[in-house]
């Protein structure tokens, strides 16, 4: 393909919708409004609102609460196959790339400061008398007299009961008082020098899994006290009330407790310890892991095509998170529930066809729970065409979010993204109509929630949800994923009910359903409306391709351009994968196939390898490392690349997506091509070392 004929097909789509500005995109209009007038922000904010309630974590009674209430909507909403699937985790068991981490609970999570007296009644108690003499007749006086109640000289710092985020995930059982110390972020050695920390609890400005093993571990620590922030964004550190989800590492050697604090907090107690104040504070924690389970929700709207009901589209989210997590993701999950309840209900009733390919809704915990799925039960990813993946979508004026519809990674090429990008359009468009003038056919606006245009954003990929999962060259399912960033709140106590707007949840619902039940019934090639939300997606990404080169040199945007035009060539090609293109439409050949494309390589760079069947799943998952752990035991040194950054991505999104090219078909050279397209330039050697690091764990090897 060249640049004439996407500008031509561009300027072909513009007339197009010039002559039709306002008709829906790929669906018939009955189903469009059907959608419209169905779909309910309330209800699904309703859902929202006892969803957070409940502290979500892994394996706990407050997970095992929440999928009961979604299964029990599901059924009331008369979906198939409803269940709960169980998936043992104890630590041991693994599922692909991801070790099984126990189940944990807690139930008590209490943290409390003594003032003067009280820590010195506690001293007084629980210390030998100093001398057989008056100073140990003091101190059974001060043990004896009224002054030493513990709870008039105690005040309460943090409560679990209260504010579940309070206390970290991972913490163990404890009972100590001790003095606070301030060792500053705490990951280095030189941190806790001359701080005296064996014995203490330390203030520390990092997660505490960060700092467990040295804190813990290497200096003696009895606890810890963490006011880590929020991920960065412009508004980070402002909000000094801010409270942030805090863990431990699950399979550290050091078990401890930590404690999560706002920032304002820890800046009185800092300051406090830099006058020469000591600080005693008393922790009680009953938590613990124990063996338990991932648990995934499923349900589904079985499909009519006797050929095609077998293979299915999927909606995922993840259930799992801190109370109250409203956003992140009880957004999601109540979002393609009403999705759920809305298409089922139009297809009982006979407003809509019952679609060709089965709908399948699944509500796992994060990334882990999607691993385990996938592994366990590999006929899911079999039957799976395509998944609509909802991670943060409810997001309203407060959280200060942008909603993206978000691509696949470039090693997976699929025209999925351009169908959720055309209506998302279609909703900008008729919700921008509706804001700036008071009218519109189809606003989407719900009574309880904004008058907002929506303004999606069609974004490149980004990782960090169970897309990347899905989208892992394991598997090689094309995910849709629809999510709000930024978002102020992300991860703390203010990521509450209160901020999410119903409106915003119908229109991510709308985008979903319509992507979704498009998907499930595509069984041509889409006819003329799908070539043009095709060409109209490689469009925007054309103008997204055109800015990176700009910062690149020039014997790199020749690799670039190569890359963005085989990744194009992906995207038509992708159609093949739902039906045989049709008669008199030309898909682009895959251009990876074509040695006249191919870069010259030579050494290092003609290394071919292929990634093996098994395991399966992205190498750094959730709470575990394969990666890190199985190079450690190989002895094999850290390769450089995880800790690259290039103009517009870093060592994670490298590190994944050589991974995933690493086809058989592609040389070093060429996989170094593809990820620099993508992420910004990379040394061919990075990319190489990468691969022999991966090949001594048995990830891939070299094709013959």
């Amino acid at each position: 393909m060249n640049r004439a004929y996407f500008v031509v097909g561009t300027l072909l789509l513009g007339g197009a919708l010039l002559a039709e500005a306002q008709k829906p995109p790929l669906l018939p209009e009955k189903d469009v409004a059907a959608l419209a007038n169905e779909l309910s922000g309330e209800t699904a904010k309703r859902n929202l609102e006892a969803i957070a309630r409940f502290h979500r974590q892994r394996g706990s009674r407050g997970f095992h609460a929440a999928a009961e209430l979604v299964a029990e909507r599901l059924r009331v909403y008369g979906l198939s196959d409803v269940a709960i699937l169980q998936f043992p985790a104890d630590g041991k068991i693994f599922y692909g790339t991801q070790r099984s981490r126990p189940a944990w609970d807690a139930e008590r999570g209490n943290l409390w400061e003594l003032d003067p007296v009280g820590a010195a009644c506690y001293e007084a108690a629980h210390k030998p008398p100093t001398a057989p003499d008056e100073e140990g007749r003091k101190q059974l006086a001060l043990l004896l007299s009224e002054d030493c109640d513990p709870k008039l000289h105690t005040h309460l710092l943090a409560s679990y009961e209260a504010e579940p985020v309070v206390l970290a995930e991972d913490s163990e059982n404890a009972d100590v008082t001790t003095e606070l110390v301030d060792v500053g972020e705490g990951t280095k050695e030189s941190d806790y020098t001359g701080k005296g920390a064996k014995g203490k609890m330390v203030l520390v400005s990092a997660q505490p899994g960060a700092v467990q093993d040295l804190a813990v571990g290497k200096f003696g620590a009895a606890g810890i006290v963490s006011y880590a922030q929020n991920q960065k964004t412009a508004w980070w550190g402002e909000d000094e009330n801010l409270i942030r989800w805090g863990h431990l590492e699950t399979f550290s050697p050091n078990k401890t407790f930590a404690f999560m604090v706002s920032l304002k907090m820890a800046g009185r107690m800092r300051e406090r310890l830099t006058h020469g104040e000591k600080i005693t504070l008393h922790a009680v924690v009953k938590a613990g892991q124990h063996p338990g389970g991932y648990e995934v929700v499923t349900a589904t709207i079985p499909g009519a095509d006797a050929k095609l009901k077998g293979e299915e589209i999927a909606f995922s989210c993840h259930l799992d998170h801190q109370r109250p997590g409203a956003n992140d993701n009880a957004s999601g999950c109540v979002t393609i529930l009403e999705v759920a309840r809305t298409l089922e209900k139009l297809i009982s009733e006979g407003e809509m066809a019952r679609p060709a390919r089965t709908m399948r809704f699944i509500f796992p915990q994060e990334i882990e729970g999607t691993i385990a799925l996938l592994n366990a039960q590999p006929e899911f990813s079999k039957r799976i065409k395509a998944v609509v993946h909802m991670d943060m979508v409810g997001g309203g004026l407060e959280t200060k979010a942008v909603f993206h519809v978000t691509r696949g990674p470039m090693s997976l090429p699929s025209f999925v993204h351009d169908v959720a990008w055309a209506f998302a359009e279609w909703v900008n468009e008729e919700s921008y109509q509706f804001a700036a003038t008071g009218k519109g056919d189809y606003p989407m606006v719900a009574p309880e929630g904004g008058k907002e245009p929506l303004r999606a954003e069609y974004s490149a990929y980004t990782m960090g949800s169970d897309h990347d999962v899905y989208q892992d060259s394991s598997f090689g399912i094309p995910a849709i994923y629809l999510n709000d960033w930024p978002d102020r709140y992300i991860h703390t106590n203010f990521d509450a009910a209160a901020n999410i707007d119903p409106t915003k949840l119908k229109r991510a619902a709308f985008i979903g359903a319509a992507s979704g039940y498009y998907l499930a019934n595509l069984n041509s090639a889409g006819g003329v409306e799908l070539a043009l939300a095709v060409i109209h997606g490689r469009s925007i990404r054309l103008l997204s391709f055109d800015r990176p080169p700009r910062q690149m040199p020039n014997e790199e945007a020749e690799a670039l351009r190569r890359n963005e035009a085989e990744y194009d060539g992906g995207v038509s090609y992708s159609v093949d994968q739902f039906s045989p293109p049709p008669t008199g439409f030309a898909v682009p050949y895959d251009r990876r196939l074509n040695p006249s494309n191919r870069p010259k390589a030579t050494g290092d760079g003609l290394v071919t390898c292929s990634r093996k069947n098994e395991p399966r799943g992205p190498l750094a998952v959730f709470g575990y490392n394969y990666f890190a752990d199985h190079t450690k035991t190989a002895g094999v040194a850290s390769p450089k690349l995880l800790n690259y950054e290039g103009l517009w991505g870093g060592g994670e999104e490298y590190a994944y997506e050589v991974l995933n090219f690493a086809d058989g078909k592609r040389n070093a050279q060429e996989i170094r091509d593809a990820v620099s397209a993508e992420y910004g330039p990379v040394p061919l050697e990075l990319v190489v070392e990468y691969l022999k690091a991966l090949e001594k764990i048995g990830i891939v090897e070299q094709a013959k």
